[in-house]
């Protein structure tokens, strides 16, 4: 996983000193390579320690880690990296890289204390709503779901703090979708996205974000978009949900 995708998963954990840091080692990645912590610190103005502490926040072993990994980025192929980017091995292995488990972890607990959850998505993301409230349901949570706008804005306006709105869309930028997400944000309701994986506008909205790796596919002007990466994070989640219920899955 490179840095900015790093950045980008643990960034509920980055602070604005964390933020100035990572820009700066984006901006030269191949001189960072080449420094010691003591040097890196001192360009910066910082301490090593602060360094350091970045490094595990980012999933790093520590600075050592870092440098490594970054000298492994510098070496990678553009031409390589999009001939396997829309793979079937690349997309799930992406997608288990992006999964935060602390997070997951979170999402359950916010889920057993909603009082109201409701799902919304449009298009193939239906059947992601209507399986994560099938699987709620299994574990005694009540949850719902509905294809039609103006049900999902009825529902929105019937939640209050600590009720849940689930919006799921790959591309963070279904126009229904963010109108949702506006219409909770106004509720003060928590608002939880799963997007694929980069900067999008429900992603802006949401209060947590789960992402996956779903790069658009078109084939003969048809949406062929891979499927496989929501399905296994919201698979996830549910056996998280079902072993905080049960004790085991």
């Amino acid at each position: 996983m490179f840095l900015e995708e790093r950045a980008q998963k643990y960034e509920y954990k980055l602070n604005d000193t964390d933020d100035q840091i990572i820009e700066y080692i984006v901006s030269n990645k191949r001189l960072v390579t080449t420094l010691s912590i003591q040097s890196l610190a001192a360009s910066l103005y910082t301490v090593p320690n602060t360094i350091t502490r970045l490094c595990k926040k980012l999933g790093y072993d520590g600075y050592s880690h870092l440098k490594n990994s970054l000298k492994e980025e510098l070496h990678t192929e553009l031409k390589e990296q999009d001939i396997i980017e829309n793979s079937l091995y690349t997309i799930v292995q992406k997608t288990f890289d992006l999964m935060d488990m602390d997070k997951i972890q979170f999402v359950t607990k916010i889920l057993r204390e909603a009082k109201k959850i409701l799902f919304f998505g449009v298009g193939d993301s239906v059947l992601f709503c209507e399986m994560m409230v099938k699987n709620l349901k299994v574990a005694g949570k009540q949850a719902e779901f509905s294809i039609h706008p103006h049900e999902i804005r009825h529902g929105i306006n019937q939640l209050k703090k600590g009720d849940v709105l689930f919006l799921i869309s790959l591309s963070g930028e279904t126009p229904q979708v963010l109108e949702m997400a506006e219409l909770g944000k106004r509720k003060s309701v928590h608002i939880i996205s799963l997007t694929h994986f980069y900067r999008n506008s429900l992603q802006k909205l949401a209060d947590t974000n789960l992402y996956c790796h779903a790069p658009k596919k078109f084939l003969n002007g048809h949406n062929v978009t891979d499927q496989t990466s929501p399905f296994i994070v919201l698979r996830t989640l549910s056996e998280y949900f079902w072993k905080d219920t049960f004790g085991c899955v």
